[in-house]
Order: structure tokens, then sequence, then C-alpha cells
């Protein structure tokens, strides 16, 4: 994958204390995401079944965000 993409999916997996965790694309592929992708999207926390928009650099996710937020540059 070149460059920015996005994506969106369903919240799978969330840890509040370790602000990880895992989106589920509309395929079934799982996607992992660390504290920093989480903290650049603004969020402050995330519920199990809740859509989200990503942005994927080099196949790995960078933001995580709502899908009615624009995702930040």
């Amino acid at each position: 994958m070149a460059g920015r993409v996005r994506v969106q999916g369903t919240v799978g997996r969330y840890d509040a204390a370790t602000r990880t965790g895992a989106v589920l694309l509309d395929d079934g592929t799982e996607l992992g995401f660390d504290a920093e992708a989480f903290a650049a999207g603004g969020l402050r926390l995330l519920r199990l079944g809740q859509r989200v928009a990503m942005a994927l650099e080099g196949g790995r996710v960078t933001v995580v965000t709502l899908v009615t937020f624009p995702l930040p540059d």
C-alpha cells in the first residue's frame, strides 16, 4: 500500500488501559492499532462494535477516529 489510505471498520477489541486494540474491516480482516494511532485521532475511548475510520500508511494503522470526523493531516 503506497501513500495514505482511508478505510472504515468496526471495533473488535479495545483496551482502555493501554489504548490499543483491533478493528475488523468489512471483509473480516483484523487490523491492530497502537496507542499512538489512537491518540492521533483525538478520541478518549472506543466501544466494541463502534464504527471507525482509519488511516493506513504502509499497511500500518496510523490514525483511528470516528467515521464522522475528518482524518487529521
